[in-house]
């Protein structure tokens, strides 16, 4: 099974040290270009963890099949979408909700960095995500204790 991932839910995935649970899960891990440019900028979290990682991710997107076009998206999540269509991926792991919402309106089946985290767990890749929970918590990454919460109780941690 192959997923493609967008930027942001691989950085929260590094975040707490969790990329791993995404090579248990899925035979085959692949960014864009543009996302592995946009996460391997010094100025981003975890940057040096992904650029390790994604290092032979990497595939070029054939820009003649970026079909979607909406404004407001960002070049790494048009072609996360356009290398899942080009690939026949199984999933897009993508955070951001508008992208998230654009990619399920054009066929996508998505999962985001929580999702991957409460599936690590269900199929025994994770033992508990509250840890890795606590460390998204204390990051600078932006998820709502109200979300936060919701996975714990889906994980049977509350």
């Amino acid at each position: 099974m192959i997923i493609v991932a967008d930027s942001s839910a691989l950085i929260a995935l590094a975040t707490c040290s969790s990329l791993s649970v995404l090579v248990d899960l899925y035979d085959d891990v692949y960014v864009p270009i543009s996302v592995y440019q946009e996460v391997s900028q010094l100025d981003k979290p975890q940057a040096v963890v992904l650029k390790e990682f994604l290092r032979e991710r990497i595939i070029e997107v054939d820009q003649n099949q970026l079909v979607i076009a909406v404004g407001g998206l960002g070049t790494g999540e048009l072609e996360a979408m356009a290398l899942y269509q080009q690939l026949n991926a199984h999933k897009l792991l993508i955070d951001d909700r508008r992208a998230r919402r654009v990619a399920e309106a054009n066929g996508i089946d998505c999962i985001g960095a929580l999702g991957i985290l409460l599936l690590a767990k269900n199929k025994g890749s994770i033992a508990e995500i509250r840890p890795l929970i606590n460390q998204l918590r204390d990051s600078t990454l932006h998820y709502s204790n109200a979300i936060l919460n919701k996975v714990l109780q889906l994980a049977g941690e509350t």
